[in-house]
C-alpha cells in the first residue's frame, strides 16, 4: 500500500489517503504479529508491560478513519467499564478490521460505530451505507476470518452481510462473563 502510494503521487489524494490508511493498519498488525511473538518469550511480568490496542483508543481510530475521507460516527451505549484484556483488544481489532474494509469495499458512504456495554456482553456493530464493490458484499479474506476467530476465541456471535437497506454490517457479540481473559 505504501509503494502504491508513493507511486500515485499526487494525482489521486483521495486514493491515496485510503492507501495510507491501509499502510498504517498494515503495519499495526505487524507489530501487533511481532507481540505475539515476542509473548512465546517473555515472562508475565514483561507481557503486562506491553501497550496494547483498546476500545479507549476508538476516537483516534475513528478519526484516522474520518482523515482517510470516510465519516464516521461513534456511539458508546451503556456503562463503560473495564474488561478483559483479550475481549478489550479483540473488539477494537474487530471495529478496526470492519472500518478498513469499509474504506476499501464501500465506495463513498458514511460508516457507524455503536458499542454496547451490558451486563454479561459486549455488543459491537460496524455499519455503512456503502454500494460495495460492484454491489456486492466484501469478499471472504483473511479480515473477516481474523475477526470470526477473535469472536469464537471467547464463544461469542458474529454476523456480517449487507442489509437489507443498502451497506455492509459486522455485528459481533462477546460474553464477559465465563470467558479467557
Amino acid at each position: 500500500a505504501g509503494a502504491e502510494r508513493r507511486a500515485l503521487g499526487d494525482e489521486r489524494p483521495q486514493t491515496s489517503e485510503v492507501l495510507s490508511t491501509i499502510e498504517a493498519t498494515g503495519r499495526s498488525a505487524m507489530a501487533e504479529m511481532r507481540r505475539l511473538l515476542g509473548m512465546l518469550r517473555r515472562s508475565d511480568d514483561e507481557l503486562a508491560l506491553a501497550p496494547q490496542p483498546s476500545l479507549r483508543h476508538l476516537g483516534s481510530l475513528v478519526e484516522q478513519v474520518r482523515e482517510a475521507g470516510m465519516p464516521v460516527e461513534l456511539r458508546v451505549e451503556g456503562d463503560e467499564r473495564p474488561i478483559p484484556p483479550g475481549i478489550d483488544l479483540s473488539a477494537y481489532r474487530i471495529v478496526q478490521e470492519a472500518l478498513t474494509n469499509a474504506l476499501k469495499h464501500a465506495g463513498p458512504a458514511h460508516a457507524r460505530v455503536t458499542v454496547r456495554y451490558g451486563e454479561r456482553e459486549l455488543d459491537i456493530e460496524i455499519a455503512d451505507d456503502g454500494a460495495g464493490v460492484n454491489g456486492d458484499a466484501p469478499p471472504g479474506g483473511h479480515g473477516l476470518v481474523g475477526m470470526r476467530e477473535r469472536v469464537a476465541l471467547f464463544g461469542g456471535d458474529l454476523a456480517t452481510g449487507r442489509q437489507s437497506g443498502g451497506g455492509y454490517a459486522v455485528r459481533a457479540r462477546l460474553p464477559l462473563a465465563g470467558g479467557a481473559s
